[in-house]
């Protein structure tokens, strides 16, 4: 197959690590075949991006900061969508001026970057979704979206948000309702594993492909080392957002501190510190960051908030899973993974000590868990991952040259 020309890639998403990080392989792996690839992004992950080869385009954000207090994001439904909205609207002219006079030849976008929709349908080329979490299935307007938008679509506050967002498109020459602009891209690769993707088989897979975790090499973030006297080790995340929980971490203090044989790397985040959990064990070594998949690779078990990157990282180690989920996606994420036979979905208020120390013990003595686990990771390892994401985009590329060439065609 003869190489693709190099093109110019342009990728947007937002300052969130669960929506960063998994292009980002992507993006290094583009880079590495000689594309050019600009990465509209906030000032915050700048450097972060540049690691990958990429240019980054810094822009001003009014999204709350990567490591906000989890309250900035408020408490209703609205409360989460409306920043958006918001955001999108004040950054698209400024993204309008970065790429004046240097166009892309492809868009790729986060799921929350609506500016980049907009602008690939100005531009005429073609938008590629990088989808960092489950996808619609043919079906879910009716079943989900529907009846959870039902009471904020009746609401003033609601009604609002609609107008102004079908208001922003016209403006911008887009007749499409903001339903399916948001959820319906044209083309989308999906960066989790098909295992953790619900009603999968009603997945319109000429629009959706999935290519699995895009894992690379993450020997810059630092390794860790499993204690010699270490039985069992358990890793307890909440990720990098809702980590305000200092009673569930002394919950998890309370379980495993003391029991022998298990060894327990705790991750508390930015708005928590080892003081707030009173006296700690030896047997557990309380962390604001830790490398996480260096850990997962050596432990046993994983007590996780279940969002998208930490979940399909379990899978990836075949490492059994308690989920105790926060927000969004991950409520479903939990109930997928306890489906697949791998995890115990244990609901934030159904916490104690003796609820997480008993769901752990029961997942990593059960055989049938393991079994399902080394299942699941086989069929990971045949998605792609990477090199599949990167031949896809460049497939639509190509597609796109194609399409050019015929209509220039006298």
């Amino acid at each position: 197959m003869t190489a693709p020309r190099p093109a110019h890639i342009a990728m947007f998403s937002i300052a969130a690590h669960g929506h960063v990080n998994p292009s980002l392989e992507v993006i290094r792996e583009l880079v590495a075949r000689g594309h050019r690839v600009t990465y509209a992004i906030p000032h915050a992950f700048v450097d972060k991006v540049a690691e990958t080869g990429a240019e980054p385009r810094p822009y001003t954000t009014t999204l709350p900061s990567p490591d906000a207090d989890p309250e900035a994001w408020g408490t209703e439904l609205i409360d989460n969508i409306e920043p958006f909205l918001a955001d999108a609207i004040q950054v698209l002219p400024e993204l309008a001026r970065a790429y004046e006079g240097d166009q892309p030849d492809l868009v790729l976008h986060d799921i929350t970057s609506y500016p980049a929709r907009v602008l690939a349908r100005r531009w005429g080329v073609p938008e590629i979704s990088l989808s960092p979490n489950l996808v619609a299935w043919e079906g879910y307007e009716e079943e989900v979206a529907e009846p959870m938008y039902a009471e904020l679509k009746a609401s003033e506050r609601g009604r609002a948000y609609y107008d102004r967002f079908a208001g922003w498109l016209a403006e911008n020459g887009i007749t499409q309702h903001p339903d399916p602009f948001v959820g319906r891209p044209p083309r989308s690769l999906v960066l989790i594993p098909r295992a953790l993707q619900p009603n999968a088989d009603r997945v319109d897979e000429s629009v959706h492909t999935f290519v699995g975790a895009c894992q690379g090499d993450r020997a810059a973030q630092g390794d860790w080392e499993r204690p010699a006297d270490a039985e069992k080790v358990l890793l307890v995340s909440l990720g990098s957002a809702f980590t305000k929980q200092p009673d569930f971490y002394r919950a998890c203090v309370e379980a495993f501190g003391g029991l022998p044989g298990w060894h327990v790397v705790l991750q508390v985040g930015r708005h928590v510190t080892a003081a707030d959990l009173g006296d700690v064990p030896a047997n557990v070594e309380v962390r604001d960051w830790v490398p996480q998949l260096a850990v997962l690779k050596k432990a046993d078990a994983f007590i996780t908030h279940a969002g998208a990157g930490g979940s399909q990282e379990g899978l990836a180690t075949a490492t059994p899973m308690v989920a105790v989920p926060q927000a969004v996606d991950q409520f479903g994420n939990a109930d997928m993974l306890q489906g697949l036979g791998v995890a115990r979905h244990v609901p934030m208020e159904e916490v104690t000590a003796t609820t997480l120390r008993e769901a752990v013990l029961a997942l990593v003595e059960d055989p049938e868990v393991a079994r399902r686990l080394g299942e699941i990771q086989a069929s990971m390892a045949g998605e792609g991952g990477t090199t599949r994401a990167a031949d896809l985009v460049e497939e639509e590329l190509a597609k796109a040259r194609g399409d050019r060439a015929r209509r220039n065609a006298p």
